[in-house]
C-alpha cells in the first residue's frame, strides 16, 4: 500500500494539513486513534487568520465554521468574581471601543470566533470524510514510524486488531502534546511545566442569563479558584489547578467535580457532562523535522491556554508546510525546502509562547492582591515533580498537596463582602483589570507575525513593529498580504482569493510595466502568475495603493501561503532585475530550474 503523505492525528493541525494538501491534488492517509471526536472541550478561540486558511480549502467550510460562533455582542465580557452569586468585581468589554472594532473588521473577511473544539472537530471530520483525496481511518493505533531512509514506514493496528503498514515519502506527526510519534523519534521538548489543570464540562441553564454570559469568568473562592469558559447551549467548562496526579481531581475527576461544582455554582442547576486533566507547559520541540518526519501543532509546541494560540498555531503550521510539501512531491523543489518550515515557524511559535507565558503571569497582577499567584503555583508544581517530593508515594503526598491547595484558596475569603477591607480590595482589583487587555486582544500577533528565511527578501525599509494588540497592514517581506477589496479582471475579490496554490503571485497596479518580466520568468520554478489590481468603483485608488506600499508602478511578490516574499516600490530596470536576482540567488537553491 502506498500513499504520498501519512498524517498521524486528526486534530485541527492534522485535518487542516490533509485538506490543504487535497486542494493541491495530494492524497493523504489520515490516522486517528479515536473513533469519534473528543467531546470534552479544549481550545475555543478561533482566530480570523485560521478561518482565512480554512477558506483557502473551501469558503463554504470556513463560513459554516464561523457561523457556529455566537454573536460577538454575546461573548464580549471578561469578568472577575469573588463568588458567582455576587456581582462581578470588574470586567473587560471587548466591544467597548467601536473604532477599534471597525478597524479589525476591515482587516479580514472574518473575525475572531469562539467555538468549542467539541463543536469544531465534527465539522472538520465531516470535511475530511467528504474529500475523496483523504483516506480517513479512525480507531487506529500507530505502533512504529521509520523515517530514516527511503520512504517512511508507518506500522499501525486497526480498531479490529488487524496489523497493517503503509509507506509514503513523508509523515506528519499531528498527534498532540503527548505525541508518541515525536517521542519515538527521540525529539526532545524544551521548556517548563507551569501547572496541572483539571476541568469539568457541564450544562447549567440558570448560571447566567442569555444576554449576560461572560465569555470568561475568573473565580476566587475558598472552595475553588479557576476560570469558567462559556460555550453554546448553556454549557460551560470550569478549570482549576492541582499539584499531584494522585489527587482526587486527577484520579477520580467525576467524584471530585460532583462534590465541588455545588460549592462553586451555589444554588444553580448543573449537569456534569465530562471531566478531564491536562498539563500546562511552555515547551517547544528541539526540531520540527527529522528526515521524513515533520511535527505540527501541539506535537511541535505547547503553550499555556492564556491567549488562545495553540489550535491556531497548529493550523498555521499546516498552512506553511502544505505548499512546500507540494513543491517537493511534484519534483519542482528539493527536500531542503522543508527545512524552511522550522526556520520560519520556530520564531513565530516562540513569540506566541512568550506572549502566552506573559499573559499567564500577568494574571498575578490581580491574584497577588488576594495572595494567590501563578508564580507560586508554578514553583509548587515544579517542586512536586522533583526530588524529594516526587519520591513520596502518591497516597501520602496527595493529602498534603490537597491541603496546600485549600490553604492557598482560603486567602480568597478576603474578597467576601463582609470581610474587613473587602470594598477597598475589590476596588483595587477592578482598577487593575484593564491592564489585562493583551491577554484577550491580540490582533497584532494574529495577523502581524513575520516570516524570515532565505525565501524572504531583505528590505531596506524599517521593519514593522510586531505589536501584540494592534495590527498595522504591511507588505514588508515576510508579512501576511493585507486584506482588501480589489478589482481583478472586473471582479470584486480579496487578493488572498486569487493566490495560486502552487506558484508565486505578483501583484501590481501597472500590468504593462511587469508583464514582460513575468513572461521572462514563466519557465522558472515555481512559476509566477501576474495579477493586475485596480480600485473598485467608489473606493479611493490612492488609499488602496497606500495599503500595498509600492506605489502606482511597483509590485509585491506573494507566496502560495499569502506571505510576501519580495517587493519593489517602482518598475525601474533595477527593480525588475532585483526580482530576477532574488529568485536566482535565494530560491534557486531550493527550486530546480529557477532563473
Amino acid at each position: 500500500m502506498s500513499t504520498p503523505v501519512v498524517i498521524i492525528g486528526a486534530g485541527p493541525a492534522g485535518t487542516t494539513a490533509a485538506l490543504l494538501l487535497a486542494r493541491r491534488g495530494i492524497r493523504t492517509l489520515l490516522l486517528e486513534r479515536r473513533t469519534s471526536p473528543l467531546f470534552h472541550p479544549a481550545a475555543h478561540v478561533i482566530n480570523a487568520r485560521t478561518l482565512e486558511i480554512w477558506n483557502e480549502y473551501s469558503p463554504e467550510l470556513a463560513k459554516s465554521i464561523a457561523a457556529m460562533s455566537p454573536p460577538h455582542e454575546q461573548v464580549n465580557l471578561i469578568s472577575w468574581y469573588g463568588d458567582l452569586a455576587g456581582d462581578a468585581i470588574g470586567s473587560i468589554d471587548l466591544l467597548s471601543d467601536p473604532e477599534r472594532k471597525a478597524i479589525v473588521e476591515s482587516q479580514s473577511p472574518y473575525m475572531v470566533s469562539h467555538i468549542g473544539q467539541h463543536l469544531l472537530m465534527p465539522a472538520l471530520w465531516d470535511a475530511v470524510d467528504a474529500e475523496p483525496l483523504i483516506e480517513f481511518r479512525r480507531g487506529v493505533s500507530v505502533e512504529s514510524v521509520e523515517s530514516n531512509s527511503g520512504d517512511a514506514r508507518v506500522a499501525f493496528r486497526t480498531v479490529t486488531g488487524d496489523a497493517a503498514e503503509v509507506r509514503g515519502p513523508y509523515v506528519l506527526a499531528c498527534d498532540g502534546a503527548n505525541s508518541a510519534t515525536r517521542d519515538a523519534a527521540g525529539i526532545s521538548l524544551t521548556g517548563p511545566v507551569l501547572a496541572n489543570m483539571g476541568s469539568a464540562f457541564f450544562t447549567s441553564t440558570t448560571l447566567f442569563p442569555d444576554d449576560a454570559r461572560p465569555l470568561l469568568s475568573w473565580i476566587y473562592t475558598p472552595d475553588l479558584c479557576g476560570v469558567l469558559i462559556s460555550h453554546a447551549d448553556h454549557r460551560y467548562i470550569l478549570m482549576t489547578a492541582y499539584l499531584h496526579p494522585a489527587q482526587e481531581i486527577a484520579r477520580n475527576g467525576r467524584r471530585f467535580w460532583e462534590k465541588t461544582l455545588p460549592k462553586a455554582l451555589g444554588t444553580n442547576d448543573f449537569t456534569l457532562e465530562s471531566t478531564g486533566t491536562w498539563v500546562m507547559t511552555s515547551q517547544t520541540a528541539d526540531t520540527f523535522r527529522h528526515d521524513r518526519l515533520l511535527l505540527l501543532g501541539d506535537a511541535a509546541h505547547r503553550f499555556p491556554h492564556t491567549g488562545g494560540f495553540g489550535l491556531n498555531s497548529g493550523v498555521q503550521d499546516a498552512h506553511n508546510l502544505a505548499w512546500k510539501l507540494d513543491a517537493v512531491l511534484s519534483g519542482a523543489a528539493g527536500p531542503e525546502l522543508l527545512d524552511t518550515y522550522d526556520t520560519e515557524r520556530r520564531p513565530v511559535v516562540e513569540k506566541f509562547a512568550e506572549q502566552s507565558v506573559a499573559n499567564h503571569f500577568r494574571m498575578d497582577d490581580i491574584g497577588k492582591r488576594v495572595g494567590i499567584t501563578n508564580a507560586m503555583l508554578a514553583k509548587a508544581t515544579q517542586a512536586m515533580g522533583r526530588a524529594p517530593l516526587n519520591k513520596i508515594p502518591g497516597r501520602l503526598i496527595a493529602p498534603i498537596a490537597a491541603a496546600a491547595t485549600r490553604k492557598q484558596m482560603s486567602r480568597s475569603r478576603s474578597l467576601r463582602p463582609d470581610a474587613p477591607g473587602s470594598t477597598e480590595l475589590r476596588a483595587e482589583i477592578a482598577a487593575a483589570i484593564p491592564l489585562q487587555l493583551e491577554h484577550f486582544v491580540s490582533t497584532g500577533l494574529q495577523f502581524g507575525y513575520l516570516y524570515d528565511s532565505p525565501l524572504i527578501a531583505q528590505d531596506p525599509s524599517t521593519k514593522p513593529v510586531e505589536d501584540v494588540v494592534d495590527y498595522v497592514p504591511t507588505t514588508y517581506p515576510g508579512a501576511r498580504l493585507p486584506h482588501a477589496l480589489v478589482s481583478v479582471d472586473g471582479q470584486l475579490v480579496s487578493p488572498h482569493d486569487v493566490l495560486d496554490p502552487n506558484m508565486l503571485t505578483l501583484f501590481t497596479f501597472d500590468g504593462s510595466a511587469w508583464s514582460a518580466v513575468v513572461e521572462g520568468l514563466s519557465s522558472s520554478r515555481p512559476g509566477i502568475e501576474l495579477v493586475v489590481l485596480d480600485a473598485p468603483v467608489g473606493l479611493d485608488r490612492n488609499e488602496l495603493m497606500s495599503l500595498f506600499e509600492v506605489g502606482e508602478t511597483g509590485a509585491v511578490l506573494v507566496r502560495p501561503d499569502g506571505h510576501v516574499a519580495w517587493r519593489a516600490a517602482d518598475s525601474t530596470v533595477e527593480a525588475q532585475a532585483s526580482l530576477s536576482t532574488f529568485l536566482s540567488t535565494q530560491w534557486a537553491s531550493y527550486y530546480a530550474g529557477t532563473v
